[in-house]
């Protein structure tokens, strides 16, 4: 379905900031997770707003004419969230990236959303802060991104995720009317907590226009390793137990063995091809006993290896396997295909079994299926490799992916524990919270976006007057 966008040219904006050209359609059609270009995927227009103000018109008339809009940033999502599903306007928030305000005393910053995060990072650097809860891609994502799927990563175990530091936020709702959250105060009681209710929907709500941000101090102590293990049982058991025991690990990640042979072949690094945990410990003091704890746990479980070091240029090494693992799971084998990123979570103490299933699975499909993730927060990334061209391959691995996602909800976990719902995981929703609860989003939504103006198709696959259903199987 195409929109008529040419009401745009009659708003106040200058003309670098309004685009139709076809290779500018075609490159907001997809996300790191989508290679789909087809034309029901493509915006109609591209609209680079530089300020609330622009947002605010934007929205107001495209809500008068039915015409949709879907946030766009980094494109570095994973289902399709940012990815128009009924055309219209892709409104990309990338120049809207400036430091806004900057408080170190409060520990606080003020920012745009098309900033990136490790550039939140930089800025505050110098006064011994950063921002704590940044996921894996934070050197290329925005943090707009960030707040619409609540992202989390490889520190979440120790911080927390990507809500837990937003205090407030300026947000633009689908009439244009301008809205603030939350408050400067460490603390509120006050009102409903609009900021928690905007985190997560994935631009179904509003717009971020500005996030003010809490910042932490730097520790005076970090240090990194990893360990290696005969299985992958005993890894999973050891994190449980490490976590259980509240060691003060910031990053505890699991990497199988499959997936430390895809990191070498894809950065031609010398990862042992054995079942690993890698670690890193933040302090102010006493860092050496928290690490003489965890060594006890982990020779508990038969660890062969305990292996920590000073060098950074070494842990640089070692994260970077970690942080890139998705690029080696997809680049491995030229004739297969990753067919969807699983992000399940489960709770900490149903971790081994979640992992041990997966690979149990895996062999009784006679697929590759690497197995890595933020294992202390009980998050498990898997990808499911299947040869495109055979039909039955490709089945066997979609029927395993579900039966994943369908254990980790009965595990009391969810379907996805940091990329959102999008438009891959809507299957997943009603099981994972009831028809009760799933009915009272949709009521939220209704309330706030009634014509269904901002990101149709998304979290729900139909619109509040059910015109703009599209259906979507994975």
């Amino acid at each position: 379905m195409t929109h008529d966008c040419s009401f745009l040219e009659e708003l106040d904006l200058a003309d670098d900031q309004i685009s139709f050209a076809a290779g500018r359609l075609e490159s907001h059609a997809t996300d790191f997770g989508t290679e789909r270009t087809d034309e029901g995927m493509l915006p109609d227009a591209v609209v680079w707003p530089e300020s609330t103000a622009d947002v605010s018109a934007v929205l107001a008339a495209a809500t008068d004419r039915g015409v949709p809009v879907t946030p766009y940033a980094a494109g570095t999502g994973l289902e399709g969230n940012a990815v128009p599903a009924h055309g219209g306007i892709s409104l990309d928030l990338t120049r809207m990236d400036s430091v806004v305000d900057y408080r170190p005393d409060d520990f606080q910053i003020d920012v745009g959303p098309g900033i990136i995060g490790s550039d939140v990072d930089e800025h505050v650097a110098g006064d011994g802060l950063f921002f704590p809860p940044l996921p894996s891609s934070g050197d290329i994502s925005t943090i707009g991104g960030m707040i619409a799927t609540d992202a989390s990563g490889m520190k979440t175990v120790r911080y927390g995720e990507i809500a837990d530091w937003v205090l407030g936020l300026e947000a633009v709702l689908a009439d244009g009317t301008v809205i603030e959250t939350g408050s400067r105060a460490s603390k509120t009681s006050s009102g409903y907590n609009l900021t928690d209710l905007i985190v997560g929907s994935e631009g179904t709500l509003a717009v971020v226009t500005e996030a003010t941000l809490e910042l932490a101090g730097r520790p005076e102590q970090i240090r990194g390793g990893r360990a290696i293990f005969e299985t992958l049982d005993d890894a999973a058991e050891a994190v449980f137990d490490t976590v259980r025991t509240d060691v003060g690990v910031a990053r505890i990640e699991l990497v199988d063995g499959l997936s430390a042979t895809m990191a070498n072949d894809y950065l031609g690094s010398d990862l042992p091809d054995a079942p690993m945990v890698f670690l890193e410990f933040h302090a102010n003091h006493g860092v050496d006993e928290e690490i003489d704890l965890c060594r006890t746990i982990f020779e508990d479980h038969d660890v062969d290896r305990f292996e920590m070091s000073d060098d950074d240029a070494e842990m640089a090494k070692l994260w970077k396997a970690r942080r890139e693992m998705a690029y080696a799971v997809s680049s491995y084998d030229p004739d297969l295909e990753p067919l969807h990123p699983g992000d399940v979570t489960v709770p900490i103490s149903s971790y081994p079994e979640v992992v041990r299933e997966t690979k149990r699975l895996a062999d009784e499909c006679d697929l590759l299926v690497p197995c890595y993730g933020h294992a202390g927060d009980g998050n498990l990334h898997y990808g499911v490799l299947a040869d495109p061209d055979d039909p039955e391959q490709v089945e066997r691995g979609k029927d395993l992916y579900r039966t994943i996602v369908e254990l980790a909800i009965e595990l009391g976990g969810t379907a996805t524990g940091e990329h959102g719902i999008g438009e891959g995981k809507q299957t997943y929703l009603k099981p994972e919270h009831g028809a009760g609860a799933v009915e009272t989003m949709r009521s939220i939504k209704r309330a706030l976006d009634p014509t269904d103006t901002l990101n149709p198709g998304k979290i729900f696959p139909e619109t509040a007057d059910g015109e703009r259903v599209q259906g979507l199987e994975r």
